[in-house]
């Protein structure tokens, strides 16, 4: 497209075709906090942009000093799109456990004496079998969908009028930004949104005892846009 020359023709689930680009999300399935939010080229399979965005999610990582290593890899769960010998072979025996769902081929794999894409890919298809990889793939299907649809969906990140891929990364890494606070704000007051906890009525009692052996007790209480702080205080038995 001359007026965005960052752009590729991707396919739709619909079957048009439209200018795009292709975001790609590493989200820990402990928290739902996206970890990592790449905007790659739409003409790009998944196996190709696989590991830029591993990159990515391990330089987060540790900057907050959680980056996997060789001694405390981390579990890599990603479904059939991302399964491929070469992706395998180069993850094996590194950083990722790779958890990747295998699709169904008809007759037998021939490894034409490539034994180190034939161990990797059964290593990959025993860790399938376990109950570990049962319990992240259901966890992948909530979690990592329900971003993707917060942001795009509901975000409205879904079309863009920006031009630049570098833009877009710009906006949609502000927009995955304010999902990762979202998750902050619930876990500290209940209520994922500013307007969500306006609506909703909060309460919080704190104890303080002072040095003088003072037992001050402060209540404070939030209603819609109305906040009331009480405070009482006790003295201390006089000695007798």
């Amino acid at each position: 497209s001359p007026a965005d020359p960052d752009a590729r023709i991707a396919r739709l689930k619909d079957g048009r075709t439209r200018l795009a680009h292709k975001p790609e999300h590493a989200v820990d399935l402990d928290t739902g906090a996206v970890v990592a939010a790449e905007m790659h080229a739409a003409d790009r399979g998944d196996t190709a942009t696989l590991p830029d965005t591993l990159a990515s999610a391990a330089r987060h990582l540790g900057a907050v000093e959680a980056a996997p290593s060789l001694e405390a890899p981390a579990e890599l769960v990603a479904d059939k799109g991302y399964h491929s010998r070469e992706t395998l072979k180069a993850l094996d025996d590194g950083a990722w456990k790779t958890r990747i769902a295998e699709p169904k081929r008809d007759g037998f794999l021939r490894w034409h004496g490539d034994d180190d894409a034939r161990r990797a890919v059964v290593n990959n298809r025993i860790r399938l079998l376990s109950g570990v990889a049962r319990a992240a793939f259901k966890l992948r299907a909530e979690i990592v969908e329900r971003c993707f649809a917060l942001v795009l969906d509901r975000g409205g990140m879904r079309r863009t009028w920006l031009r630049g891929r570098e833009n877009i990364q710009k906006r949609y890494l502000i927009h995955v930004a304010g999902y990762n606070l979202g998750l902050i704000m619930r876990l500290m007051t209940g209520a994922g949104t500013p307007r969500e906890f306006q609506a909703r009525v909060s309460a919080c009692l704190a104890a303080i005892i002072l040095a003088n052996g003072c037992l001050t007790l402060l209540l404070i209480a939030v209603v819609s846009d109305q906040t009331a702080a009480i405070a009482i205080s006790f003295a201390p038995n006089p000695r007798r």
